[in-house]
């Protein structure tokens, strides 16, 4: 009871469908042409209504009542676009863990399948993806790109003669920061037969505690650099130890697509949290 006034679960749930739903409407109608018309219909209908109720006109709020039900049936001509786009997020959402989409693949699958293509080819590759400590400095000896990773992208990067194969691409939060960049060079003994990327790979990782991935150009196989030690693989399940590398560098990008059924569950909890307190810990 808040100030005598009794709100059951009922009302509550009535509550949450009325938000949901308004909070839906304005989220698929803003930023679009149409969204102009529905404020103009809003305005409208809520001035129809409180002039028939304010001067008593009751033939005239019959005739409006009359009307609204026609302008609705409208609106679904007029928004068209708008609810098809609503029904296709809605139809391609997981409902009750099924999927009914195909999932888009994760930045650390798509640098993984580029990696595959890359050593299969005898392409020679340098990615570095950043952790906890900062590759700025390194970013700046390179040409930014803040591009979307992609399995075109990677390879249009590292095929000779192009301009940016050399060097290497720099990952920060799923992207592709910077490319042709200028990593520092390990002296450990046990590396002087090696190439320069695989120095190159692993002096950034005795400096910083990024995950660095290599492809060797003479022979297709890939190396992961990690905390100054070089890790080679050759065998037919190096892609399956790739992937995970990159998942544990890159944990932010390896979540799955937010589900329906997880959105109103959240939203349900912050707003009993809000209200009620519910959810709270108690000390």
């Amino acid at each position: 009871m808040f100030g005598g006034l009794q709100i059951g679960f009922n009302d509550v749930m009535q509550i949450l469908i009325l938000y949901v739903g308004i909070y839906a409407l304005i989220r698929f109608v803003r930023g679009t042409r149409n969204a102009q018309v529905l404020l103009g219909f809003c305005v409208l209908v809520v001035s129809l209504l409180l002039f028939t109720y304010l001067f008593r006109f009751d033939v005239l709020a019959r005739v409006v009542y009359f009307l609204l039900i026609y302008l609705a049936l409208s609106m679904v001509v007029v928004f068209q676009q708008e609810i098809r786009r609503m029904l296709a997020l809605v139809g391609g959402q997981r409902l009750f863990g099924r999927q009914y989409v195909l999932r888009e693949p994760s930045a650390p699958e798509k640098l993984c399948q580029a990696v595959a293509y890359l050593a299969q080819a005898r392409i020679g590759a340098l990615v570095a993806v950043e952790r906890g400590i900062s590759l700025c400095s390194y970013e700046d000896s390179g040409v930014k790109l803040n591009a979307l990773v992609s399995h075109e992208l990677l390879v249009s990067v590292f095929t000779p003669p192009l301009p940016l194969h050399d060097g290497g691409i720099i990952l920060r939060d799923g992207r592709i920061a910077a490319a042709h960049c200028l990593f520092p060079v390990s002296n450990q003994a046990e590396l002087a037969t090696s190439g320069m990327r695989h120095r190159a790979a692993v002096g950034l990782s005795e400096e910083t505690d990024a995950v660095v991935v290599v492809v060797s150009e003479e022979t297709g196989k890939i190396s992961v650099a990690h905390n100054g030690r070089l890790h080679r693989y050759s065998d037919e399940k190096v892609e399956k130890v790739l992937l995970r590398w990159l998942k544990k560098a890159m944990p932010h990008e390896t979540r799955g697509p937010l589900t329906l059924t997880d959105w109103l569950m959240s939203r349900v909890a912050k707003m009993m949290k809000a209200r009620w307190g519910v959810g709270k810990e108690t000390p």
